[in-house]
């Protein structure tokens, strides 16, 4: 053969090597291994790229722990195994006391269970797509680490080894996980958020490179024992690349007695797909997460709400609509659609409806202040596919791809610009850079966060923390979390007033709405509303709150001073979410069980 044909070869060889298929890709493998001994250099070069390629290698290739104290139930981290897909398909052989380690995804997640004796161990992976080791340390400490209190923090139950399950598997539908320790043992494994990463310091925010090391960790029990939060700020990533090119590396503490996870998580989480619009970034609007309650402020007075909406008609949108939102200019409405890969974009004035085709099954939705750019979160049922889709509002084309941690819920624009993505499967809010989208930090949370809504001056946020019935609250200046406040059961929406006062939290296990003032975080409540109240919004005169009640067929008007419920107001069957247009005419409420989305003139 000629060099240019044993080039094409190499070439050809290679995306066999980083294909699926385990069979091809170790058949090519080999013949490169012979070509990469060629007496032709160019072709012997092409050979060893290739093959560097497509092996298996780990991001980060160490992992260090640190100092912990004595009485630390464990502790668990996650790295990209990065190469051909083939690479997960690896043996794995774990030694060190306490170490277990197996490949979920296009992870590898690492536990380590702290005894007596400081850890020095390693994980070897051995496969078609070659090997990889890596190496895993640790040592017990009694240093602080640094990590702030957190005050109003109840237990949230401590995950468990269990053989073949564990609390996070289960919660999820997964069921067990099936690590594999240094004794070639089978257990559960959980409470890890397979996230991205290149290397931390649990003493110092900035990202460092060669290795993860996490700080020493607090007392497990008494009264020493203290509760941890903290966010990290992440540099922007200096290189992209085609698909995932880093995933992560997440450290997990849980502490015995108070049943509290923290976590400290890096991503280099590289977007290639996503293009920024030219010009000066526009910052965006508070949002609500949820449903959207209204664009910027223009100075102009709201209309009155009314203490009785009306329904005035239904627009027929995609299979399932779940989250709504609705443009800076009222004039769209933008339907997420859980039983399709349809985000439906409808045209207020005509009720013309076009259909957008995404990757994955859209679940909630919302838009910059400028209108320019729709967010729509994606999931599978199987938890499969997560990420957000970043859709051009003028030509509806999908410019950007971004991948987040599992079961991306109710995302937001914060007031600053940035995106904003509660992470319900990571008990954490992902933080995106408002001009390029580049994740720069999370705060984390109590299980599980199902919404973000930010107040008018944007320096606090707020989210229900569905499983812990709770509402955390963040100093947006510093992504720190300030502190929680319990609420009724299952808080699972939540919605600021557009003048900033005013808190409605819609409790789902409760049958209520409580309501929180922004000021003193002190709460009303609970007043009883309609069965399941699953969404919340406000009207734009921030008079009347409503809570959208799944297993009611209903929207209940609430009035934001006394409390009082005004009106339920028939819908849909099994309605989802609301949306109140920012001119403060209509809301518009997505019903799963039939289709549609129902007209409401609020005011």
């Amino acid at each position: 053969m000629t060099s240019e044909e044993l080039l094409s070869t190499v070439e050809e060889l290679r995306e066999l090597a980083a294909g699926a298929q385990e069979a091809a890709a170790v058949e090519a493998r080999a013949s490169l291994v012979r070509l990469a001994g060629d007496d032709n250099r160019a072709v012997s070069t092409a050979a060893s790229e290739a093959l560097a390629a497509t092996s298996i290698r780990l991001e980060p290739a160490r992992i260090d722990f640190g100092p912990v104290s004595p009485g630390t139930p464990r502790l668990s981290a996650s790295v990209a195994v990065l190469g051909s897909p083939v690479g997960l398909t690896s043996r794995l052989k774990v030694t060190g006391a306490g170490l277990r380690a197996r490949i979920a995804g296009d992870q590898l997640q690492v536990e380590w269970v702290p005894g007596e004796s400081a850890l020095s161990g390693k994980v070897a992976l051995d496969g078609p797509a070659g090997a990889a080791d890596l190496t895993v340390t640790g040592h017990l400490g009694l240093t602080p680490d640094g990590f702030p209190p957190v005050d109003g923090f109840p237990p949230v139950g401590v995950a468990t080894d269990r053989a073949g399950s564990d609390p996070v598997d289960d919660a999820l539908g997964r069921g067990g996980s099936g690590l594999v320790d240094d004794a070639s043992n089978r257990f559960g494994f959980g409470a890890v958020d397979a996230a991205g990463g290149t290397g931390v310091s649990g003493s110092d925010d900035r990202v460092s490179s060669g290795r993860l090391r996490f700080g020493p960790a607090e007392p497990a029990s008494g009264p020493g024992a203290k509760r941890l939060s903290r966010v990290l700020r992440l540099p922007r990533p200096e290189r992209r690349g085609k698909g995932l090119i880093v995933a992560g590396a997440a450290a997990v503490v849980l502490l015995a007695g108070t049943g509290i996870a923290a976590a400290v998580t890096f991503t280099d989480s590289p977007q290639a797909s996503f293009r920024p619009p030219t010009g000066n970034s526009v910052p965006s609007a508070p949002s609500t997460g949820a449903p959207s309650t209204g664009g910027p402020s223009t100075g102009v007075q709201a209309p009155a709400s009314s203490d009785r909406p009306a329904v005035e008609g239904t627009i027929r949108v995609g299979d399932e609509p779940e989250g709504v939102t609705v443009s800076p200019d009222s004039r769209t409405l933008y339907v997420a659609n859980q039983d399709s890969r349809i985000l439906s974009v409808v045209d207020l004035a005509s009720r013309k409806v076009r259909p957008v085709t995404l990757r994955n099954t859209p679940r909630f939705v919302t838009v910059s202040a400028d209108g320019r750019r729709v967010f729509v979160s994606m999931y599978e049922n199987d938890l499969n596919g997560s990420g957000v889709a970043v859709v051009d509002a003028s030509s509806l084309k999908i410019v950007g791809d971004l991948k987040t941690g599992v079961q991306p819920y109710a995302l937001a624009v914060a007031p600053d610009g940035r995106l904003w993505v509660p992470i319900h499967g990571g008990r954490n809010v992902e933080i995106y850079s408002a001009a390029d989208l580049q994740l720069e930090g999370r705060v984390f949370v109590p299980e599980n966060p199902h919404a973000v809504a930010f107040d008018t001056e944007g320096q606090r946020a707020f989210t229900p923390d569905h499983e812990s019935s709770t509402v955390s609250v963040i100093d947006v200046r510093t992504d720190q979390r300030l502190r929680s406040i319990p609420v009724s059961q299952a808080p699972h929406s939540l919605a600021v007033s557009p003048d900033g006062r005013t808190v409605v939290v819609a409790c789902f296990g409760a049958d209520a709405v409580e309501l929180i003032d922004t000021a003193t975080l002190k709460r009303r409540g609970p007043f009883r509303v309609g069965d399941k109240p699953q969404a919340a919004a406000f009207a734009t005169d921030s008079t009347h709150a409503y809570a959208v009640n799944e297993a009611g067929n209903s929207v209940s008007v609430i009035n934001a001073r006394t409390g009082e419920i005004t009106a339920t107001v028939p819908v849909g069957r099994s309605p989802r979410t609301m949306a109140v247009s920012p001119n403060g005419r209509f809301a518009y409420v997505s019903n799963g069980g039939d289709d549609t989305v129902s007209i409401l003139r609020v005011s």
